[in-house]
């Protein structure tokens, strides 16, 4: 088995994760740590707007599959979790969109949660992908 750190942005290696990471064998599997809406500095963005905070995920879930060769499509698995799981529901077309626009519909888990690991934070997006 190989694996291959994948970090777009390098922030998180000194929080001790990776941003994804590539599992070569038979096929590529990339496993994607949960997405927030953080900028490319680690500082996080949109507190307050659950729209912009989804958007800004889906926008990092992509940057990480990009930096690996794989985009939304290669997608099999999306974790979603959400401190307000009826406001996400609200502006969760967006997402459907984005994954419809990548002709794929990967198996899914929504959970919600307390809080996440950063304050302000509302959403964070995990994945799988394989190529």
């Amino acid at each position: 088995m190989e694996r291959t750190a994948v970090n777009p942005v390098t922030w998180s290696v000194e929080l001790g994760f990776n941003q994804g990471e590539v599992v070569s064998r038979h096929a590529r599997t990339l496993y994607v740590s949960g997405q927030t809406a953080m900028g490319d500095d680690g500082t996080p963005r949109h507190e307050g707007d659950m729209a912009a905070q989804l958007t800004l995920s889906i926008d990092n879930l992509e940057a990480v599959l990009g930096e690996a060769g794989m985009s939304l499509a290669n997608l099999v698995r999306l974790n979603v979790y959400t401190t307000d799981v009826d406001l996400l529901f609200k502006h969760y077309g967006g997402l459907a969109a984005r994954l419809g626009a990548a002709r794929v519909a990967p198996t899914t888990t929504m959970l919600g949660v307390t809080r996440l690991a950063i304050p302000g934070q509302m959403v964070e997006l995990e994945g799988t992908a394989v190529a």
